[in-house]
């Protein structure tokens, strides 16, 4: 792969990306945010939700996320463009609809790199030396199991490393994420090998109530509680596409691949999980399957199973999992921020360039809102919850886009192209509503309060704007998104689902009917919103915009 010997300058003095990531970068990019520190803890948590049946929750939530991730394939491959989640709504919807979706995509991106960072020094505290000399979390009291100074100051350091990284370049971002990758990926399926011949107990998927003890109900809530989390991430080489060597070739490819790897990896680690466990523990039901402050359940299961040397691999892979993933999320959330600047749909100095083709100051945004971040969370769970909707949000614009510019701009050329789009693009739609509906009621209202702070920040950044500089909101082709989104919180609230804690929704939508009624109202929306797209005309110039920039670098050619 040949790199550019120079990058080009923009008239206001900021470089452009440099296309240097091949095939298996961007396919690492995707997979190392799909395994992270939800191979460590998800296995559990759908267990305690779903029973055996957890199973059924990883297969389901893979078909789903397949189903989107191909729609995200055809998408990434014909428009290849920085923070492409962010620019295929604005494309196909103008500016209004563009930024909802942008602002859904950078708030799961940001939050994810410091939850990441804590998940790692928390795994860490539970070692004995760590514990004792270290002492990175609180004990005992209001703020038991939060970041102390010492755990704050190590969440600083780990949040600095990822910055420089990400500021020396994407180059540099692609290789050390590809090390860690091979590492992360390695290590989850050395586990299923060991723990399988080791002490399966098949008994297991009948016991404690049977193989559904929770219904379908416990199936569909297992999904908000880390499933879907651990899963997603597919999309995140699409971020990356304005620096991907040939992105026509190698996009699509990257995220069916990584897709795919991703979900036989955690379907066989829910097997090994819900097999190796002490069949005693389960004569009493599947709500404490292991005890409780047990350092991790894969390595409790180690130990127990006798394999103490795979306990030690897990207490190093939860450090480098979690780190490997946030290390991502940091470039990830940066080059969603500098789209979002990029389209004056916030302060212009985000969507700038240094002389290396790197976007400095969304990432030092990152960092800064990382450092932010780490307050005293009430529980991983919750946080996982929150992130998930509002992944499922940043989804679920990529159907309704695809196949609104499929009919805006039919002549674009489409090295990909999703199979049956006619029946995957409303799947698609469906299935991140549905995401988003069994998160529940009391995450749904905090999405929807989430959103109503990113639209204040963007009409307050349009207030200070010259007019001309002000980029038409589009509201008639955006008519659909405030309805969607409203809908779906009164439906949450009809519905029969809350995080644990959470103020409960009313119950009057009984299990079966609701599910209906989330599919009901998503295609009525789905073609409501394919109807309201722009014009071909509106389309085309907005796609040309971003073409002229990218025809401006230097042009690559690979081996």
């Amino acid at each position: 792969m040949a790199s550019p010997s120079n990058v080009a300058s923009s008239p206001g003095g900021s470089g452009h990306f440099k296309r240097t990531v091949g095939f298996y970068g961007l396919m690492f990019i995707s997979l190392g945010s799909i395994i992270g520190s939800g191979w460590l803890l998800g296995a559990l948590n759908a267990a305690k939700v779903a029973g055996p049946a957890s199973l059924i929750s990883w297969v389901l939530a893979a078909a789903m996320l397949a189903v989107l991730a191909l729609i995200h394939a055809e998408l990434g491959a014909a428009y290849p463009v920085a923070g492409g989640t962010a620019r295929f709504p604005l494309f196909a919807f103008g500016g209004f609809a563009g930024f909802i979706a942008g602002w859904s995509a950078w708030l799961q991106a940001v939050a994810i790199a410091p939850i990441e960072v804590e998940a790692a020094l928390q795994y860490s505290d539970s070692i004995p030396w760590v514990k004792d000399h270290l002492a990175l979390l609180h004990v005992g009291g209001d703020l038991d199991g939060t970041l102390s100074t010492s755990g704050f100051i190590w969440a600083t350091v780990l949040m600095i490393i990822f910055t420089v990284v990400n500021i020396v370049g994407v180059k540099l971002l692609s290789e050390s994420n590809t090390v860690a990758v091979l590492w992360k990926t390695a290590v989850p399926l050395l586990t299923v090998f060991v723990l399988l011949p080791l002490s399966f107990h098949g008994s297991n998927f009948t016991a404690g109530g049977g193989f559904m003890p929770f219904g379908l109900h416990g199936v569909f809530a297992a999904l908000p509680v880390g499933v879907v989390f651990a899963l997603q991430g597919f999309e995140q080489c699409i971020q990356l596409a304005a620096e991907a060597a040939n992105p026509k070739r190698d996009l699509s490819r990257a995220v069916l691949v990584a897709m795919g790897i991703g979900a036989l990896v955690y379907i066989l680690l829910e097997v090994a999980f819900v097999g190796s466990l002490d069949p005693s523990a389960l004569v009493h039901g599947w709500s404490n399957p292991m005890d409780k402050g047990a350092f991790g359940p894969y390595a409790a299961l180690a130990i127990a199973a006798g394999a103490s040397w795979l306990a030690w691999v897990l207490y190093i892979d939860a450090v480098i999992s979690p780190a490997g993933t946030g290390l991502i999320y940091v470039g990830t959330s940066a080059r969603l921020t500098y789209a979002l600047g990029r389209d004056k749909q916030i302060p212009g100095v985000f969507g700038k360039l240094s002389i290396r083709g790197v976007p400095v100051w969304s990432i030092v945004l990152a960092f800064v809102i990382g450092e932010a971040s780490f307050a005293p969370f009430p529980s991983w769970q919750k946080l996982v919850g929150i992130v998930t909707s509002a992944t499922a949000v940043m989804y679920a614009f990529a159907p309704v886009s695809l196949t609104a510019l499929r009919k805006r701009d039919p002549d674009r050329p489409r090295p990909y192209q999703t199979p049956m789009p006619a029946v995957l693009a409303p799947l698609g739609f469906v299935c991140a509503n549905l995401i988003i509906y069994w998160s529940g009621w009391d995450t749904i209202y905090k999405i929807a309060g989430a959103i109503a702070i990113g639209l204040v920040i963007f009409f307050v950044t349009r207030a200070f704007q010259p007019a001309e500089q002000r980029r038409p909101l589009h509201l008639k082709s955006a008519q659909w998104v405030i309805p969607w989104i409203v809908g779906l919180g009164v439906l949450g609230w009809l519905g029969r689902y809350s995080s644990d804690g959470g103020p409960d929704p009313s119950n009057i939508l009984p299990d079966g009917i609701d599910v209906l009624a989330i599919v009901a109202f998503s295609l009525v929306i789905f073609y409501w919103a394919v109807n309201c797209a722009l014009s071909s005309e509106k389309v085309a110039d907005a796609v040309k915009q971003e073409e002229e920039e990218l025809q401006q670098q230097p042009e690559i050619t690979t081996a």
